[in-house]
């Protein structure tokens, strides 16, 4: 999960003092934090260039086991995505994309092209996300 938000310091302050989360950084334009479960949660302030689509509410990332049939799902059922390409760093790949709340959303997964095996296959959601998928059908 992550926001972009005007509140910088106090938020920072907030996930580290107030809920007490394990800080992994934080330096002038952003915070970075992780849950119990090595979920992360990043904080980006208005020195951050990188994350100027998010929107005023938190973007929540959707963890996915098949990045590319997850990324041709969205773009059959008509979604847009914020840019273009995939982007890649440390073995992950992932995409922002609207929803049809008109939220920003994010799929992040295993960045398939970077293993020297067999691609992994498997649900389309992973972990909690496939769960909750799986409750609400």
């Amino acid at each position: 999960m992550g926001v972009k938000t005007r509140q910088f310091a106090q938020m920072n302050a907030f996930y580290r003092d107030v809920l007490n989360l394990d800080v992994l950084s934080i330096d002038d334009r952003s915070g970075r934090f992780k849950l119990n479960d090595e979920t992360e949660v990043h904080v980006y302030g208005e020195l951050d260039e990188d994350h100027g689509f998010f929107g005023s509410g938190p973007v929540v990332a959707l963890e996915v086991d098949n990045f590319a049939a997850a990324r041709t799902r969205l773009l059959s059922a008509g979604i847009k995505f914020v840019y273009e390409e995939p982007q890649r760093a440390s073995g992950k790949v992932w995409q922002h994309f609207f929803a049809p709340d008109g939220n920003v959303y994010e799929i992040i997964g295993n960045d398939v092209a970077a293993w020297p095996g067999p691609r992994p296959e498997g649900d389309l959601l992973s972990g909690q996300a496939a769960r909750a998928a799986h409750v609400k059908r």
